[in-house]
């Protein structure tokens, strides 16, 4: 088995709890937005910010990472806090879509590459790579009663595949492990913020007759 953190850069841990944060705000707005109590803004940070790395490391085999780390469920908290004490104004628009984006790109990156240092082949760790930026924004849809990113046609899953599927090719060409990272996630990012920005939508299934 490799160790994961060869496969990864320097920055990546760092940028791991970056990722949980902004992922951990969007769950917690969502409680906020709903009026509910800072109990459960917490929890839907948490649930949020931890999903899909948790399917993720119990689907390899890995130590779940946020009960080893200390780190991770402070971040959530620290999030939570900050929203239920700031107005509203301050989380409405877009700003938020856009640092979502940037934590998807980023976490499929760190997911591919986390699943291929625990000897997961190329198309899986793929997989975990979408897994791990996708799984906590479905379980908060799901638990805010709102529709699924993955029943919206909007390019998101589709931008999380194409970073973890750009990282795993890269590393596969024997490319540094820095650069597949970087070009990876802005490859993904960039996909997401035109989706954004332009409106950009998969087509949806029509019945033929």
């Amino acid at each position: 088995m490799i160790h994961p953190a060869t496969l990864l850069p320097a920055f990546a841990p760092w940028f791991d709890v970056a990722g949980i944060a902004v992922f951990a705000a969007s769950g917690a707005l969502a409680a906020a937005r709903r009026g509910q109590t800072l109990v459960t803004l917490t929890f839907f940070g948490l649930i949020t910010g931890v999903g899909g790395g948790t399917v993720r490391d119990l689907l390899i085999g890995a130590p779940v990472f946020w009960v080893h780390d200390p780190r991770v469920a402070g971040v959530c908290l620290v999030v939570a806090l900050l929203i239920w004490v700031t107005p509203e104004r301050w989380w409405r628009g877009a700003a938020l879509d856009w640092f979502d984006a940037i934590g998807l790109a980023a976490y499929a990156v760190y997911g591919a590459a986390k699943a291929l240092g625990y000897a997961v082949p190329p198309v899986p760790a793929i997989l975990m790579g979408v897994v791990t930026a996708s799984v906590g924004g479905i379980i908060r849809d799901v638990l805010a009663g709102e529709p699924s990113i993955l029943m919206r046609p909007e390019l998101y899953v589709t931008a999380a595949a194409l970073s973890a599927t750009l990282y795993v090719g890269l590393a596969a060409l024997g490319a540094p492990t820095a650069m597949a990272a970087v070009i990876a996630a802005a490859a993904g990012f960039t996909l997401r913020a035109a989706a954004i920005r332009f409106g950009l939508a998969l087509p949806g299934y029509r019945s033929r007759r």
